[in-house]
Order: structure tokens, then C-alpha cells, then sequence
């Protein structure tokens, strides 16, 4: 699946590693959230990247006090209908200011991209949309009416002197 990252398409260095599977040998991985809180120190002790990828069900607030040590966070969409995805991104970025890369993966479609972005994602694997659909997508609406996780300024603060 291509991942779209930074207006282009990049290569994915990591792997998910569900289950019980062995880690051994891979560079960059991820694992279920779960997994990851089952044996903090042993991810901690390795010489390579490590992330987590949360399902729908997840609390992301149980990775507040590992933040600082992950580099990627991936959020699932198992169906384009399921929209938890989103506060969980939300939650990530505005309350617990998490830095790193957040990853939109599963079924991630052309339509979801600007409101996935305005939620604070910054790149997605997808397999529905290609590197000009989505730049479109993030080029699609000019103003927006909340204030959101990507920091672009309401149309009523902009119109009335950013009160």
C-alpha cells in the first residue's frame, strides 16, 4: 500500500507485527497497543524504532506516559464507517501534544483525507487514494469553522481580527 507522507509518496519502513509473532530482525516496528503496554522494557531496549498501532477500542491516553519514546503512531480504520479514529488522533495531538508521525492505515478513502489531517494525522496508508487525490483532498476547503488539531485559524477569528 503506498504511504503518503509530506506531499509525496515515501517508502514504509516499518513493520506491524501483530500477535505474538517474533521482532527480531525488523528494524522499524509497530505493535498492538496492547502488546506494546504488556512489555514496555523490552521495547525500550532496543537499538531500533518502535510504535504502536491502535484499533477503534484503544484508549490512547494509556500511551501518555510513553510518547516521548515513540516515533509513530498508526490509528485504524478497519471500516471507512468507524470514525474513533479521529478523536483518538485528536486526543493525541491537542491534549497530550504528541509529536511524532501519525499514521492513518486500514480503509483510509480520498473523501476522509482533509478531515483526517484537520484531526492531526500527517500520513496515510492507503491503498484507496493516490498521491494526487489526496493533495486535492487537502486542498479542498479553504476555511474551516472549529479550531482542530492542524492549528488553521476558524473563519470567525480570521474575519474578525483572530479574536
Amino acid at each position: 500500500m503506498p504511504l503518503l507522507k509530506d506531499g509525496r509518496e515515501i517508502p514504509n519502513d516499518w513493520v506491524f507485527v501483530d500477535g505474538d509473532a517474533p521482532i527480531e530482525g525488523v528494524r522499524a516496528v509497530t505493535v498492538p497497543l496492547e502488546r506494546y503496554l504488556a512489555d514496555v522494557a523490552s521495547y525500550e531496549g532496543r537499538n531500533a524504532p518502535v510504535g504502536v498501532r491502535l484499533q477503534p477500542e484503544d484508549d490512547p491516553d494509556a500511551l501518555v506516559p510513553h510518547l516521548d519514546r515513540l516515533e509513530l503512531i498508526e490509528i485504524s480504520f478497519p471500516k471507512y464507517t468507524d470514525g474513533r479514529g479521529y478523536s483518538q488522533a485528536q486526543l493525541l495531538r491537542r491534549r497530550h501534544l504528541y509529536r511524532g508521525e501519525l499514521r492513518a492505515v486500514g480503509e483510509v478513502l480520498r473523501d476522509q483525507i482533509f478531515y483526517m489531517n484537520r484531526s492531526g494525522f500527517d500520513a496515510y496508508e492507503t491503498a484507496r487514494a493516490d498521491l494526487p487525490s489526496v493533495m486535492e483532498a487537502l486542498r479542498e476547503f479553504r476555511d474551516a469553522y472549529q479550531p482542530a488539531a492542524d492549528r488553521r485559524v476558524p473563519a470567525f477569528r480570521a474575519r474578525h481580527g483572530n479574536l
